[in-house]
């Protein structure tokens, strides 16, 4: 687009809108003003709710409310480093005993593969957005410009607080794995109760407070020096991972893939309980691979993206599941499946055997340094949403602002990281298992349903053809339903020949509208630079199996998930619709310096996809 055009075009929206509201922030100006916005709400829902921004005003002319750049320092090595530091973390330690005793058995190998080929898919959905647009908004940014200022909304508010809440649990679950490594086995050693306060907040973790102050301190100064720092950590963590392997591949005994302990109550055989119990667990341990969904929030700060972006995403990706699968076989072969410890399976392989109970302690510290790099990186990523999010005009733009010497957004940074760590101090939150759980799923499905129908629909300038939104809208809509159904019968249906009958039905439905949508619709749009492969077909796959392990959650999920929903809805209504509103629509002295500076990012925005 002409630098020249963008200015024009954007100082004759400030002043059409001008009579709205004289400035931004007009609506909240004082009681009277607010009180006027709110009789408006019903109109500002129709105007802002549906409001999709193109690609280019992302780069551009929001990109230019944080006022300094961010750094464009990292390289693919990087992002892969921060993919394995996001997604190895402690969780992997619990998962892959419960996955192997309570589903899988020594088939949890396989699990691992299939996870990690469902995390692939997702990540090429998210690869395609972050090449195509290198901003830090990650998710949101992709659903702002595909579905809208609501949908964006609603799910980058319920990734801020899954990442809140899982990054405050998993700082205190630190103290526990740091007591494991240094011989202290019980957490409360390491914390100051205080009498009188309910169970689950008497106890002070400084520990876990310390921690996230340090970190947050860390990447306010330099999102460089956090990759730096990440990666030395997620290196040594990796060591530690690699003479877990070695030791079961060396400790272990093939005849334990094969044969329980207790044969009368317990079957054989490396699949104990056939394909149901491998895609079971298949669906516990994919929630070891969340993370990778934080290196897209780090495209804007990326020297090639288009370059960069591909390799780091699906290369972490890659690597993980290597690390994973080699990790399962090795417990595998240390003990039976029917006699693994579901909470601790590594250390309590070791435990019990005589000169090698020193083993869990390195575990310990490997799972240490791996909450290290998991929490640094889960901190990385919220910030960027939350920053991204303040420049959307949905939240404060003091959230927006990013610092001139350190080209990081410090002020996001330090809320978080003040807002979590007050967290961490009181409250034990139970949800290691599920690090970002049923917010993270709803978003990966999400942005698969987004790269359909960019493809489908979507251009990149205003002139998108609307024509192909109700095909495209019926196919996804359709296809989710299928989905649904057979996540159903999965979950539910009693086993036998009708229920085998039933799935194979729903999976046939899924191929045939998946052909028919491919023969009868064709693509509005094609990738400049990367594209997700066999289109629709990948995406359709990672919209499915999203479904399915959706389906997998437990009902208390649910419960947070509408709860944090209902209270951004809440929000959304009586703040945000209405500073979007003051924002995008209402003028003011504002538009004309962020027109200026818009036009100026617009002309450089080239540079991001070199």
């Amino acid at each position: 687009m002409d630098k020249g055009a963008l200015v024009v075009q954007v100082m004759d929206d400030s002043s059409n809108g001008g009579v709205g509201a004289a400035a931004a922030g007009g609506s909240f100006s004082s009681l009277r003003a607010y009180g006027r916005a709110l009789a408006q709400t019903p109109r500002r829902l129709a105007r802002r709710a549906c409001a999709a921004t193109s690609p280019g005003e992302e780069m551009s002319r929001v990109c230019a409310r944080s006022g300094a750049r961010m750094a464009r320092r990292l390289r693919w090595h990087d992002l892969v480093g921060l993919g394995l530091g996001g997604m190895v973390g402690a969780g992997v330690f619990v998962t892959t005993g419960r996955a192997t005793r309570l589903y899988a058995g020594p088939g949890v190998v396989v699990s691992y593969a299939i996870a990690g080929l469902c995390a692939l898919l997702s990540a090429f959905c998210y690869t395609e957005f972050a090449v195509d647009m290198p901003v830090a908004g990650g998710a949101f940014s992709y659903l702002r410009v595909t579905f809208g200022e609501l949908a964006a909304f609603l799910t980058g508010a319920n990734l801020i607080m899954e990442y809140v809440f899982s990054n405050a649990a998993v700082a205190r679950s630190f103290t526990a794995y740091l007591g494991t490594a240094v011989g202290v086995d019980a957490p409360s050693k390491w914390r100051i109760a205080v009498p009188g306060l309910p169970k689950g907040f008497n106890e002070v973790d400084l520990v876990a407070v310390g921690v996230i102050l340090l970190i947050s301190v860390c990447i306010c100064y330099s999102t460089k020096e956090s990759s730096v720092v990440n990666m030395v950590l997620t290196a040594v963590h990796v060591a530690f991972i690699l003479f877990i392997i070695v030791m079961g591949f060396w400790r272990g005994d093939t005849r334990n893939l094969t044969r329980p302990v207790d044969l009368a109550h317990n079957p054989g055989g490396f699949f104990p309980h056939g394909a149901a119990g491998v895609f079971n667990g298949a669906a516990m341990v994919y929630l070891s691979y969340i993370g990778y969904d934080a290196v897209s929030t780090m495209a804007e700060e990326v020297e090639r993206p288009s370059r960069d972006i591909p390799v780091g995403v699906s290369g972490s990706v890659v690597l993980v599941t290597l690390l994973y699968c080699l990790m399962a076989a090795s417990m595998s072969m240390l003990l039976p499946y029917d006699a693994i410890d579901t909470e601790a399976p590594f250390s309590g392989a070791f435990k019990g055997s005589s000169g090698w109970g020193w083993v869990s302690n390195v575990i310990g510290a490997g799972a240490s340094l791996g909450i290290l790099t998991s929490l640094m990186v889960a901190m990385l990523g919220q910030a960027r949403y939350l920053c991204v999010i303040g420049r959307s005009g949905v939240m404060p733009a003091w959230l927006a602002k990013v610092h001139p010497c350190t080209a990081t957004p410090v002020n996001a940074s330090a809320f978080l990281g003040v807002f979590t760590a007050a967290l961490a101090l009181f409250t034990e939150l139970d949800v290691l298992l599920n690090l970002v759980s049923i917010g993270t799923l709803f978003v990966f499905y999400m942005v698969a349903n987004a790269v359909v129908y960019r493809r489908y629909v979507a251009a990149d300038d205003d002139d998108a053809d609307h024509r192909r939104a109700w095909p495209t809208l019926v196919f996804l809509a359709a296809f989710s339903l299928v989905a649904l159904c057979f996540t159903l019968l999965w979950q539910f249906a009693p086993a036998g020949r009708a229920r085998t009958g039933l799935l194979a039905a729903c999976g046939a439905a899924a191929v045939a509208t998946v052909g028919a949508f491919r023969a009868l619709v064709a693509e509005a749009r094609r990738p400049e630079l990367w594209g997700v492969p066999a289109m629709p077909w990948v995406p359709a796959a990672s919209v499915f199996l999203n479904v399915f392990l959706l389906g997998s959650l437990d009902r208390p999920s649910y419960v947070r998930f509408g709860f944090f929903t209902a209270a951004a809805v809440l929000v959304y209504v009586l703040y945000s619709v209405h500073a979007s509103y003051d924002a995008e629509e209402g003028g003011g002295a504002g538009a004309g310096a962020a027109a200026l500076d818009g036009a100026k990012v617009q002309d450089e925005a080239a540079d991001f996809k070199v």
